[in-house]
């Protein structure tokens, strides 16, 4: 079977930052998506609201970079929650994601940081997301390295097959 999300939006409010009892971050926010289209020549929007959840490093690292508002790509897993209302005692669920891969994408100028976060190769925990093994070791978030386009690859020319075609057996 295959689990895999990818949502590109904006935060719906600040996260809220909390540590499990081994010590593993826990941060839950909201990120809205949309998508427009055109319905007999109308143009409409439709907003989705989605949960999401960080756990270990890359939890940390959301609530000092990001904020309500701002713009970012998850890559994670959906996942079903259930539990007991206090206030009525009715079963309630929901949907959510979670969190394994980010990429900031607000420009650096509205206060944001580009670059990207990965629990797994980031943090140095292969476990999952960092949040039921001992913390992430403290380091200092280092986005990845920039890369420039390759030189172009040259192919000798006296090496080439000659191919011998019959345009009337090609079948376009």
């Amino acid at each position: 079977m295959y689990n895999k999300v990818i949502l590109v939006g904006n935060l719906t409010r600040d996260i809220e930052l909390r540590y499990s009892q081994n010590g593993s971050a826990i941060a839950k926010t909201a990120i809205a998506t949309s998508r427009k289209f055109t319905v007999n020549g109308e143009k409409k929007e439709e907003t989705c609201f989605v949960d999401i959840t960080f756990f270990g490093r890359s939890g940390e690292v959301a609530n000092q970079y990001l904020r309500k508002g701002s713009k970012i790509l998850v890559e994670g897993r959906l996942s079903f929650e259930q539990w007991v209302d206090q206030t009525n005692g009715q079963k309630r669920s929901k949907h959510s994601v979670i969190v394994e891969t980010m990429q900031m994408l607000d420009s650096r100028g509205e206060g944001g940081s580009q670059g990207g976060y990965n629990e797994y190769s980031d943090a140095g925990n292969s476990s999952y997301g960092g949040g039921y093994d001992a913390p992430a070791p403290k380091a200092a978030y280092i986005p990845p390295p920039s890369y420039s386009k390759p030189a172009p690859v040259r192919m000798p020319e006296n090496n080439l097959p000659e191919i011998d075609i019959n345009e009337d057996e090609i079948p376009f």
